[in-house]
């Protein structure tokens, strides 16, 4: 299993609508999926219950305890990719998320408070080994603020633009949003549209960057969703017996 981190300290970076954008487009691509939502704000929770089909599954684990175990699960059961959506700022479980990544993808608009802000994030990042990307997310179509944006999280890293930014940008459209307040992805909200496209094209980037190659098992997401549902049936009869017990 791989495992694709977006982290960031700044709120508002675009997170969440990514993370949801790669994971449709890493299921259309033939990989199983699961969306890990860290933050309990609860945005990829909140976006599956406006969704009108079972096809996404969406983790929440919220405390970095639960984090490495049930991470362990989900891989031997076979599933292909994990994609973890985390809180702004610095938390135990978003280091834990980064500490078990094999990506962590740091959005950033192309503004100096969102490129300063990722600082924290990658510190932690190098501080663990972990591969790193920058994405350039909400950029306007054109403009020169988006190739200085670029150079600065170059020579913020320490390293050529082509080793740490990831492509292609992803420009702000209405697309994004919209998609997200209809419990879709912007590639289902409009597939032939150049939102999806970049999307999509940012999956392809990490599959080369990661080596992946899908290999489709349709048993895999229903040995997880039973797993789900002997683990809510445990936790049931624990509180039950301890309800008991307190009686």
């Amino acid at each position: 299993m791989h495992t694709i981190v977006l982290a960031t300290q700044k709120g508002g970076s675009g997170k969440s609508t990514l993370a949801i954008g790669l994971a449709l487009a890493a299921k259309q691509a033939g990989f199983t999926v699961r969306l890990i939502e860290t933050d309990p704000q609860g945005t990829l929770s909140n976006w599956l219950r406006r969704r009108n089909t079972d096809d996404v599954v969406v983790e929440p684990i919220y405390h970095a305890a639960d984090y490495e175990p049930r991470l362990k699960m989900l891989a031997d059961s076979g599933l292909q990719v994990a994609i973890v959506d985390t809180a702004a700022g610095l938390s135990a479980v978003t280091t834990a998320a980064i500490r078990h990544s094999d990506l962590c993808l740091i959005p950033s608009r192309p503004t100096v408070a969102d490129i300063e802000a990722t600082v924290s994030t990658l510190s932690v990042a190098r501080a663990w080994k972990r591969p790193y990307s920058f994405v350039l997310n909400q950029t306007p179509i054109r403009g020169q603020r988006i190739d200085n944006a670029a150079v600065a999280l170059a020579e913020e890293a320490a390293l050529d633009l082509a080793e740490v930014l990831a492509r292609p940008l992803i420009v702000m459209r209405n697309d994004h949003q919209d998609s997200l307040a209809s419990g879709l992805a912007v590639s289902e909200f409009a597939p032939n549209g150049k939102s999806a496209d970049e999307i999509r094209g940012l999956w392809r980037w990490i599959e080369n960057r990661l080596e992946l190659e899908a290999t489709t098992n349709v048993l895999i997401d229903q040995v997880i969703l039973a797993a789900n549902g002997v683990l809510h049936v445990a936790a049931g009869l624990a509180a039950d017996e301890t309800t008991t017990l307190a009686s």
